[in-house]
């Protein structure tokens, strides 16, 4: 269950973009449409608007557009979410378990299209500018869609780079990915979105 509240966190946007001077809503078009692939490290926590949040998690993770992304967990627990471009790989040893779901269905109009998506940003999100806070630049994206699952997301930036996500779910909590060692347009293995389940795991298809 833990691996299904990845995606969210998906909202990752994790590459150089325009000029320091340029707004956030620029410099997220520059991202989408100049970098193809990405790999870094994150470090997460989710505050719930009541009671407590969620251990904070730390991992890496890499990207290449379209659709195809590895988002690996390693403390405090090992998880991981894959995806090859037409199916989405979430796999906890903890649970001994392997959920498959196709891409659109995991992706969609999520916060996670706007880093693996290649279409129109405007067509699934409302995009706004909003007042530099804690030394970054910073845009609100919010679905088009009821459905999406989420309410908001603020993607802040810093140094050419996206430095800080943060998401609203409906659910009132709040999940804050803060983004390092960012590596735009690297070069990656063939098989880097590959998986394979292990032997004698349960593979669950959505």
């Amino acid at each position: 269950m833990r691996a299904s509240r990845l995606l969210p966190a998906l909202v990752l946007a994790l590459c150089p973009v325009l000029a320091h001077a340029a707004g956030a809503i620029a410099q997220l078009h520059a991202f989408v449409e100049n970098v193809h692939a990405a790999e870094g490290r994150f470090a997460q926590s989710t505050a719930a608007a009541q009671g407590p949040g969620r251990p904070p998690q730390t991992g890496s993770f890499t990207f290449q557009r379209p659709g195809r992304f590895k988002w690996a967990v390693e403390r405090p627990y090992e998880q991981l979410v894959v995806s090859d471009g037409k199916q989405v790989f979430q796999y906890d040893p903890d649970l001994n378990q392997v959920t498959v779901r196709k891409v659109d269905q995991a992706i969609g109009a999520s916060p996670a299209a706007i880093l693996f998506g290649s279409g129109s940003l405007e067509q699934a999100f409302d995009l706004s500018e909003l007042p530099a806070r804690d030394g970054l630049a910073w845009l609100r994206a919010k679905p088009r869609t009821a459905d999406a699952g989420f309410a908001q997301v603020d993607i802040g930036f810093a140094d050419n780079l996206p430095a800080r996500i943060e998401l609203l779910d409906n659910f009132g909590q709040t999940t804050r990915v803060e983004l390092t060692g960012i590596r735009p347009n690297p070069s990656l293995p063939a098989d880097e979105f590959h998986f394979t389940p292990p032997a004698g795991v349960d593979t669950v298809r959505m």
